[in-house]
């Protein structure tokens, strides 16, 4: 199966930790980032989408960040 993440923080090193995290387990870009303005919180927020082929079908209650 093809799997599909999207990581999100805010615009930190905490961010870039996640994101190295996810290529480090075999996780791949997929597209570019995005940037936001939470007026919520005030702060800038970043996403990027990661993908990874992983064994097995898909199934409801898989735990993508495990995989």
């Amino acid at each position: 199966m093809k799997a599909y993440r999207l990581l999100t923080e805010e615009d930190n090193s905490a961010f870039c930790h996640k994101v190295t995290e996810a290529l480090s387990k075999g996780w791949a870009l997929y597209g570019d980032p995005a940037y936001a303005f939470d007026a919520a919180s005030g702060k800038m927020r970043c996403a990027q989408a990661v993908v990874k082929d992983a064994e097995g079908d898909y199934a409801q209650g898989v735990k993508l960040g495990e995989l």
